[in-house]
């Protein structure tokens, strides 16, 4: 699988990492994000629905567990998988049809924080972005399974 390692010293780098992402990730991918509380996880989510030229206010769906950002050049299906009790509430808020390009959602990204507690459950050709903390505003993101533009 191919992976790369980005440095991200401050906000102004992940908002330009967003527009990179924004323009190489494929219509119709899951992209499983990770890493710790606090890590940036939903600033990321922010920094690609905006690029996309979506005017939504982009917030974390913990307690909603999915919020969809439409008004963008592509879709945006945005999941928090942190307060999950298990696979089947997963299940239930109908993951499969989001990850379906042909499915009812219809075509966009799917963005699912706290993928790792839902591994299995999502497409094999996932894209992950493990996100790991660093000294203040400084982070390392992995991403493998996407080739950077």
């Amino acid at each position: 699988m191919n992976t790369q390692t980005i440095a991200i010293a401050c906000e102004a780098d992940t908002e330009a990492l967003g527009q990179r992402l924004a323009a190489t990730l494929p219509v119709g991918r899951v992209v499983s994000l990770v890493g710790p509380l606090g890590a940036g996880k939903t600033r990321l989510v922010q920094a690609i629905v905006r690029a996309l030229g979506a005017h939504d206010e982009v917030t974390s769906p913990t307690f909603v567990l999915v919020n969809e950002y439409t008004t963008g050049r592509v879709p945006v299906y945005h999941f928090d998988a942190y307060r999950l009790k298990d696979d089947d509430e997963f299940l239930e808020l109908g993951a499969d049809e989001y990850f379906t390009v042909g499915g009812a959602a219809g075509p966009g990204l799917c963005l699912v924080e706290w993928g790792d507690r839902v591994t299995h459950l999502l497409p094999p050709q996932r894209i992950t972005m493990r996100i790991e903390l660093g000294a203040g505003e400084a982070r390392t993101i992995t991403i493998a399974g996407l080739e950077l533009a």
